[in-house]
């Protein structure tokens, strides 16, 4: 049944959030629901200039949507799946998965380099320890360099000299339309983060709507690859501060997950692989595998030194 009232969807308020939250919105009309858009700061946004790395919190772009969830302002709110928390807070659930974009990150640069191409010594903006630990595993000699602020803007930091390159991830990049200069790098050399290029959107468990919500959004194959991405990060107990990358596919059979835990400046990486039927298993399994092979010890220093 359509509600009486519009139904009020959170986002943040950058070009990209406005994008992704629009292209969820249509679906929901297109099924007869009325939604309205509402633009919510976050915490990343308050703190422009700070390095994700540094801020000392998880839900660091999703806090106060949460809040505004619980206290019935908003019906749901849009994310970057990569940026929700593996453990949300009490009473908000991930109501929706959406189809992934190509999850894979890309080099945006002038000359169109690869990571293998980029000139001795360059310097690589990127705020993402998982991203500074998988370039310089690659390529010790680069110069990375924190780097904030909408996607749009990073590109113009890049090109008016701040760097010789910039890692993007390519969901972002291709929705906002960006021509920049890139190279898509192969998950070889970069696994992305998890549930990169698949947007979330999260209700509150007892909202009318989220079954709704779920018919028309949710994407089963990639909400299944992504569970056990997330299961695999919730059991390293990771997120934005530690160098983790995962990528799984879901089929019919079951779930391929692949992942990797690096040290910050790229000497140490432990990466693994596994298949099962369930998606929880898998992530729990292959972080199991990869903290007893080292990647513990290196999770232990990177929380050591933030504390």
């Amino acid at each position: 049944m359509t509600p009486l009232r519009p139904v009020t969807l959170g986002t943040r308020g950058s070009k990209l959030a406005l994008v992704q939250s629009e292209t969820c919105a249509e679906k929901l009309r297109a099924a007869g629901l009325d939604v309205e858009l509402r633009v919510i700061r976050t915490t990343s946004e308050h703190h422009p200039e700070t390095p994700l790395s540094v801020i000392d919190q998880r839900d660091v772009f999703t806090r106060q949507l949460d809040e505004a969830l619980l206290a019935g302002e908003i019906d749901l709110a849009v994310h970057s799946l990569k940026d929700v928390p593996t453990e949300p807070p009490e009473d908000v659930a991930i109501a929706a998965v959406t189809e992934r974009h190509d999850p894979s990150d890309v080099l945006v640069s002038e000359e169109r380099h690869g990571v293998y191409g980029l000139p001795q010594g360059a310097v690589v903006a990127t705020s993402s320890l998982r991203r500074r630990a998988q370039l310089l595993h690659h390529r010790p000699d680069l110069q990375i360099i924190d780097i904030r602020g909408n996607v749009d803007t990073r590109v113009r930091k890049m090109r008016e000299g701040a760097a010789d390159a910039l890692v993007l991830a390519r969901a972002g990049f291709a929705r906002l339309g960006l021509d920049a200069p890139h190279t898509v790098l192969p998950p070889e050399v970069m696994l992305p983060a998890v549930g990169q290029g698949a947007l979330a959107a999260a209700a509150r468990e007892d909202h009318p709507l989220r079954d709704r919500i779920r018919e028309v959004l949710n994407h089963g194959p990639t909400e299944k690859a992504t569970r056990a991405e997330r299961a695999m990060l919730r059991a390293l107990e990771g997120g934005c501060r530690v160098p983790v990358g995962g990528l799984a596919v879901a089929g019919e059979n079951g779930v391929r997950l692949r992942g990797v835990v690096a040290s910050p400046d790229g000497i140490l990486m432990y990466e693994g692989e596994v298949e099962g039927k369930v998606p929880e298993e898998v992530g729990e399994r292959l972080a199991g595998w990869l903290l007893e092979r080292g990647a513990a010890v290196v999770l232990g220093e990177v929380r050591e030194a933030r504390a």
